[in-house]
C-alpha cells in the first residue's frame, strides 16, 4: 500500500511539507491553489504563470469549527462523523489560505494572530493506501507547550 495526496500537485509531501501555488510573471501576484492559463488578477492581462513553494509557515486569520458532516465528496475519517477545526492562515506572500487543522487540535489551540505551519496527514485510507492531505498545526511560542 502506498501513500499518495488526495490532490496532486496542490503540496509536497517531504520532511518539510509545502503548499504549492503560482506566481503570475508579468505581476507577481500569487495564487493558492495552482492556477494555470491566466492571471486571476483582474488588473493584469498576463498568462504565463509560474510554479512557486509557498511559505511553510503564517499567521492565523480566522478559525472556526466544522460542526456539520460536509457534502460530497468529502469522506469522513471516522463513523460516526467527528468535528473538527478549520483555520484561516495568512502566508508571507500575502495570501489567506483554509484548511483542515492538524489531527489532535481544535479551536480551544487556536488564536488570532498566532503562527501556524503546514503538516501532512491521512485523510482516509483505501484498498490502495493512504490519502494525503495537507493541514495546519499550530506552532507554539515560547514558553507554551510544544504539542497537545
Amino acid at each position: 500500500m502506498t501513500a499518495t495526496p488526495a490532490i496532486e500537485g496542490w503540496f509536497t509531501t517531504g520532511p518539510e511539507p509545502a503548499l504549492l501555488g503560482t506566481r503570475c510573471t508579468a505581476c507577481g501576484t500569487v495564487f493558492f491553489p495552482p492556477a494555470d492559463g491566466f492571471c486571476r488578477n483582474p488588473a493584469c492581462a498576463g498568462e504565463e504563470l509560474a510554479p512557486v513553494e509557498l511559505s511553510r509557515r503564517g499567521t492565523i486569520w480566522s478559525y472556526t469549527d466544522a460542526q456539520y458532516q460536509p457534502p460530497a465528496p468529502y469522506v469522513p475519517a471516522a463513523e460516526p462523523y467527528r468535528p473538527f477545526a478549520i483555520a484561516a492562515v495568512q502566508l508571507p506572500e500575502g495570501l489567506v489560505v483554509l484548511g483542515q487543522v492538524a489531527e489532535g487540535y481544535g479551536v480551544a489551540d487556536l488564536r488570532v494572530g498566532a503562527e501556524a505551519e503546514v503538516v501532512v496527514e491521512t485523510l482516509y485510507a483505501d484498498e490502495t493506501g493512504d490519502r494525503l492531505v495537507w493541514r495546519f498545526k499550530p506552532v507554539a511560542e515560547l514558553g507554551e507547550e510544544a504539542d497537545a
